[in-house]
């Protein structure tokens, strides 16, 4: 069966002004659907033909690798956002984050520096691994699955994902990630469903 492109849990419009429309256009409608499209001509009659994509992505290198990575990312990615998003966590997630970063404040400094450092593509993390909280980054299609590291928030900090509303102001747009659009309960569930 092949992979489709999963809906946006909101309207293209419902970011704005801190993501536009026509950015969700561009990278939902353009971005996120040539990585589904590349990777059903990848898997169509491989040995990954049938698989679920976290099946593909744990066994798979190279360009099926790439793009069954990368729609997972996406995918995970614009459920971490949500029109009028941002703030601070609450409840046992924000205890857990101040128990391991020290504050809410800790955090975001760690997050916001992880994603601004990515160097070119990627994605800055908030992971739990072991029992415990932590902020990584990755290079290009990577992610955390493969490394025992259960994710629970992204920022997209490939150029496509902000360069239409921020240009080449990265640290803006990840300022303005955590400020104005998480879906902290999404964060949370994931947490706890990880815990």
């Amino acid at each position: 069966m092949a992979f489709t492109l999963p809906e946006l849990p909101y309207d293209k419009g419902a970011l704005a002004p801190y993501l536009s429309q026509e950015t969700l256009e561009y990278h939902h409608g353009k971005h996120h659907n040539a990585y589904v499209t590349n990777l059903n001509a990848l898997v169509e009659g491989s040995e990954f033909a049938g698989k679920s994509l976290e099946g593909i992505i744990l066994a798979s290198d190279g360009g099926i690798f790439n793009n069954a990575a990368q729609a997972w990312n996406h995918t995970f990615y614009w459920n971490g956002m949500k029109p009028g998003g941002g703030g601070a966590p609450t409840g046992d997630l924000a205890a857990a984050i101040d128990r391991d970063f020290g504050s809410f404040d800790n955090f975001k400094s760690e997050f916001t520096q992880a994603g601004v450092t990515q160097f070119g593509s990627g994605w800055a993390w908030l992971v739990l691994e072991g029992g415990k909280l932590k902020v990584t980054k990755t290079g290009n299609a990577d992610l955390r699955q493969p490394v025992q590291q259960v994710a629970l928030l992204t920022v997209d900090v490939w150029e496509h994902a902000y360069y239409i509303d921020y240009r080449n102001l990265r640290p803006k747009y990840v300022e303005s990630f955590l400020s104005n659009l998480v879906n902290w309960e999404f964060v949370a569930d994931s947490y706890e469903a990880s815990r």
